[in-house]
This record gives C-alpha cells, sequence and structure tokens, in this order.
C-alpha cells in the first residue's frame, strides 16, 4: 500500500541580487528624495534654537559616626554604605535632588539676576524665561494661538506682593516646570558628590545659573543642618539677655539700699542689706550659668555648620550641545535612504500593502 506524502514548503529565499540592482537602478529616484530630506531637514533644525550646557559638582560635609573606622570598613567589605543608612539628619545627601521637585526651592530662582553674554539682556531668570527666549520657529503658529486663546489667569505673573509658592498661576506653574527641565541635580552614592547640570540658550545666563543654584542649595543644607543649634542659640540667647537685666536691677537696688544706709547701723538693715546681696550674688550666678551656655550653644552653631568643596565650578561653555545639527541632519537622510529602499523592493520582501 503506498502512503501519500505531502512536499515539505520550502523557505522563500530573498534575492539580494535582485534588491540591489533594483536600487542602483532607481538611483535617480534616491538623488531627489535624498535631496528632499536634506533640504528640508536643514531647513527644520536651523529653526530650533541652540542650548548651551555646563555643570558644577559639590562635595558637602556628611555627619556621620558610623561610616567611618572599623565598623566602616567591614561593612564597605560586604558591599555595604553606612553612609547612606546612618545620619543624624533627617534628610540625607540622597534626597537633596528631590528639592527640585519643591515649589518653594524652585520659585526662588525667579529673581535671579541674569545678563547674556552680548550684553543685551539683563534682567531676572523668571522674565528671561517668560519673554527673551527663542522660540522655535516652526512652533510658532502654535504658540501664537495659545497666546490668542489665553485667559488673564494664565497671564497673571508673579506680581502679587502675596506671592504663595504652592499656588501658583498657570503661566507660573509653566516657568517652574521650565527651570525644572533646565536644571539637573544628581548625587554620586558612593562618593556623596552633588552635580548640577544646568542648561540656557546663552553662555553666560547658563554658568550664572548653576553658581546661583549651587549657592541655594548650600544655604538650604547648611539651614538645615543649623535650625536645631540656632534655635537653641536663640533660646539661650534670650535667657541670658532676661538674667543680665535681673542681675542689673537687683545689683541697682542693692546698691542704693547701700548708700541710703551706709552711717545706719541697725540690725534689720544689715540682713535686708545681706538678703539683696545674696540674691545680687545668685542672679550673677545665674547668668554666667547662662552666659556659659550661650557660648557653647553659639559654638555649636558653627560645629554643625557644614563645610563644602567646590569639585568642579561652573565654567561659560564655549561650544553649543544642542541640537546636534549634523547628526539631525545625516539621521534624517539615512531614514530616507532606507524609507526609499524598502518602497522599492517591497514586493521582493513579499509584504502586501
Amino acid at each position: 500500500m503506498e502512503e501519500n506524502s505531502t512536499p515539505t514548503p520550502q523557505p522563500e529565499v530573498i534575492d539580494l541580487r535582485a534588491i540591489t540592482h533594483k536600487i542602483i537602478k532607481n538611483r535617480k529616484l534616491f538623488y531627489k528624495t535624498l535631496s528632499i530630506a536634506f533640504v528640508l531637514s536643514c531647513i527644520y533644525i536651523l529653526g530650533v534654537p541652540r542650548t548651551y550646557d555646563t555643570k558644577a559638582m559639590l562635595a558637602p560635609e556628611v555627619d556621620n559616626s558610623l561610616s567611618g573606622g572599623t565598623i566602616g570598613s567591614i561593612a564597605a567589605s560586604f558591599g555595604l554604605d553606612l553612609g547612606d543608612m546612618q545620619t543624624s539628619d533627617a534628610i540625607t545627601p540622597l534626597l537633596y535632588p528631590d528639592l527640585m521637585e519643591d515649589n518653594a526651592f524652585v520659585t526662588s530662582m525667579f529673581g535671579i539676576k541674569v545678563r547674556s553674554k552680548d550684553g543685551e539682556i539683563n534682567t531676572t531668570y523668571y522674565d528671561y524665561l517668560k519673554t527673551k527666549q527663542k522660540q522655535n520657529i516652526w512652533l510658532m503658529p502654535i504658540i501664537w494661538l495659545k497666546e490668542l486663546f489665553k485667559s488673564d489667569d494664565d497671564t497673571a505673573g508673579t506680581g502679587s506682593s502675596q506671592f504663595d509658592p504652592y499656588q501658583l498661576s498657570k503661566k507660573d506653574d509653566e516657568i517652574a516646570k521650565s527651570i525644572r527641565s533646565n536644571i539637573k541635580l544628581s548625587i554620586d552614592k558612593k562618593t556623596g558628590e552633588i552635580t548640577i547640570s544646568t542648561k540656557a540658550q546663552d553662555p553666560l545666563i547658563c554658568k550664572i545659573i548653576s553658581d546661583s543654584v549651587r549657592a541655594r542649595l548650600q544655604d538650604f543644607i547648611t539651614d538645615y543642618r543649623t535650625n536645631k543649634a540656632r534655635i537653641d542659640y536663640e533660646y539661650y540667647k534670650k535667657l541670658a539677655l532676661e538674667a543680665k537685666n535681673e542681675y542689673e536691677k537687683t545689683r541697682q537696688r542693692y546698691a542704693s539700699m547701700s548708700d541710703a544706709n551706709t552711717k545706719i547701723a541697725l540690725r534689720s538693715v544689715e540682713l535686708k542689706l545681706e538678703d539683696m546681696e545674696n540674691d545680687m550674688q545668685l542672679k550673677f550666678n545665674a547668668y554666667t550659668t547662662l552666659s556659659t551656655q550661650l557660648q557653647a550653644a553659639k559654638a555649636k552653631v558653627q560645629e554643625r555648620t557644614p563645610a563644602f568643596t567646590i569639585i568642579q565650578g561652573a565654567a561659560v561653555p564655549i561650544k553649543p550641545t544642542g541640537p546636534k545639527r549634523m547628526l539631525f541632519v545625516l539621521g534624517m537622510m539615512f531614514l530616507t535612504f532606507f524609507g526609499t529602499a524598502f518602497y522599492l523592493v517591497r514586493k521582493d520582501l513579499h509584504f502586501s500593502f
């Protein structure tokens, strides 16, 4: 009995020679499409404003009692960093980059004074982002339509004397988002180095913003680290002042009483003068003790004030970093070439359209 055998389907083979021949045969089409792609991509990318980038690196002092010494060395041998886990601060350096999410920190940059390298711009960072930015000319129709239908509430700025960073107008919120996109904070978990990266359409403004962010970050860290010590210092300062006033008043009463009874030898007067002298001595001792505590609190403020090391200062960038015009044009021509080639050989690749 004969068995019916079905033929095994053969895999379809793509003829690369035929495809190459077809591409060479239609090379004139490539000349046209690539020329069009080159011209259009150049026109488009020339309308996109150029930007400059710079960065600064900062190493803040970290109060850590367990990260060093024998315990720290043993932990490091197991791949653990006690510096990230044990600290007397509620806000560790790892959380510093999250400051850019806080409206109060971001809006504090609205008033930064900036000036352009050519001297034509000299205003605040807020006004620079709001009115001095070069726009993509191809997006101008969309921007014009947005401005046309913008309400009065959308255009409200920071002119109000009761500015609330947590209740921003739509325009102020857009400016804050623009600042967040132009400024990036990052931290190296191993070394604790904080990197501040800034972007702007002018190289000098880029550096000014980087320096201002670094100063604000240092002030924030210093204020946070010394907050408790400064509160204690103000408290002891108030107590020491009150104790000094009480001592001065008691001493004046004692001096007046003593002068008024110089020639009187009554026992009752002597006892009263002794009581006043003892009271004056107690108040003097209290004032001395509080003065000592005040000096200790003042020293504590200095002790808690962190030291900062600027590893890399922000420099005025020489060359723009974006957009990459040559790469963009080459990329568009690359896509155009493969798109045209795919259009020519789509039937040879057994695609159905």
